[in-house]
């Protein structure tokens, strides 16, 4: 299997996608692991799994009507498969197994028969010190940027997924590379304080646009460096509100082509201010559980356009 992977925009050639196929009964609170997953069971609200399976059937269909090669996740009896982007990441060439929550472990006998599929000498397994999922990583060719949590609580706050040893062990590994990390906000209680992932408040897309949060960063200097980066032109800047809606979490399948939610109507209409094509589905329900279009999907390879 062909593996390639320096950014977020370049044409999406394959992709693993979640599903909820194998979700057998409702979690009670003690179960979950975000605080949108809690606010719905709360609420009477939280999604059914007859309607999870729609929106990631018309998920599937529309990357496969724009030409992506879509691949599954080994079925893994009760279990939530839908955040593929959770378990696993690509950086270049190289396939890393993500270091999950110890309550999602068994999730990554999802990737089993596609690992089996790679060169062994491109399959990373990190220690166990080291934490990170795939959604706190956003690629943009020379830079590698990683959403962190390096506070004094970080063993008892179970929306922190990604380490200061996550940050390192990527310097280390990727010498060729820029490694800017950014360390997140996080809350159990109120998602709109709470950036679960670094792809929750802050997306490149396009040739050089981002779609950003100042509220998911715990230092403002993080913010100002990316708006400085980008260009205040190029942003769209999101508020606490739009960020605990998703709105960030969309999936480029190109950098005129994006995917996203059909309720984000000021999401979509500047990205069709700026001559992006926007592929719009309803993904409400999975968004129940705290995570959208690029948490539910494992992308593969990209074509090398951007050198």
């Amino acid at each position: 299997m062909k593996l390639f992977l320096k950014n977020e925009t370049s044409r999406l050639k394959s992709v693993l996608l979640g599903n909820a196929n194998n979700i057998e009964k409702k979690p009670n609170i003690y179960q979950t692991y975000d605080p949108l997953s809690i606010i719905n069971l709360k609420k009477g609200t939280y999604p059914k799994k007859s309607d999870l399976i729609k929106e990631l059937d018309s998920y599937k269909k529309a990357l496969e009507i724009n030409g992506v090669d879509v691949y599954e996740l080994d079925s893994v009896p009760n279990c939530n498969q839908i955040f593929a982007r959770d378990i696993g990441f690509v950086i270049g060439d190289y396939f890393f197994v993500s270091n999950i929550l110890p309550l999602r472990h068994k999730e990554i006998n999802g990737l089993n028969s596609m690992i089996k599929k790679i060169d062994n000498s491109k399959i990373v397994k990190l220690n166990t010190n080291i934490h990170i999922e795939g959604g706190d990583i956003i690629l943009d060719n020379d830079y590698i940027f990683v959403g962190y949590y390096n506070k004094d609580d970080y063993e008892k706050q179970i929306t922190a997924r990604t380490n200061l040893n996550a940050v390192k062990f990527l310097q280390k590994k990727f010498t060729n590379k820029k490694v800017k990390a950014f360390e997140l906000r996080k809350s159990i209680a109120d998602p709109s304080k709470n950036a679960l992932h670094l792809d929750c408040c802050f997306q490149p897309l396009g040739d050089s646009l981002a779609v950003i949060s100042r509220d998911g960063f715990s230092n403002l200097k993080d913010y100002e460096w990316l708006i400085k980066y980008y260009g205040k032109e190029n942003v769209l800047d999101l508020n606490k509100k739009e960020m605990s809606l998703m709105m960030c979490n969309f999936l480029s399948i190109s950098k005129n082509k994006v995917i996203s939610d059909i309720r984000f109507t000021k999401l979509n209409s500047w990205l069709k201010s700026k001559k992006i094509k926007t592929i719009e589905i309803n993904f409400k329900e999975v968004s129940k559980q705290g995570g959208l279009f690029r948490c539910a999907t494992l992308p593969l390879e990209r074509l090398n356009e951007f050198n």
